[in-house]
């Protein structure tokens, strides 16, 4: 089964986006920089106190090679495009400013993975 990849060092917000995606449907694993071999989308915080963002894209890049990212960050200006240039710059799918709501980003997670399929959910297609 498929898994999103959550790689974020804030425990509360890590917390928050693992609960947003399993309400909907999505399983997501803890996995962070060991390879999942069934990952299929990776969230990377990229200005994380402890990292500088580029490196930490190619670490996930590295770790994940052909799986889609979306990259979030507070330092991201409020109202970037998720799709736009800062997303290509990145090397990213998708960009996602802090703060940002439940239904903002399930609909960015949506938009490169598709909705949640019935198997994730534990649900017998």
């Amino acid at each position: 089964m498929s898994e999103i990849v959550i790689i974020e060092d804030d425990a509360l917000m890590h917390s928050l986006l693992a609960e947003w995606l399993t309400a909907d449907g999505y399983r997501v694993c803890s996995g962070e920089f060991e390879p999942v071999s069934h990952a299929e989308l990776v969230i990377v915080d990229v200005f994380m106190p402890r990292h500088l963002g580029v490196e930490l894209l190619r670490a996930a890049r590295a770790a994940y090679p052909r799986v889609p990212i979306i990259a979030i960050s507070g330092h991201f200006c409020p109202g970037v495009r998720s799709a736009g240039p800062a997303a290509e710059a990145l090397g990213v799918e998708r960009v996602i400013a802090k703060p940002f709501g439940r239904e903002a980003f399930l609909e960015v997670v949506r938009s490169v993975v598709g909705a949640p399929r019935a198997s994730d959910r534990g649900v017998a297609e």
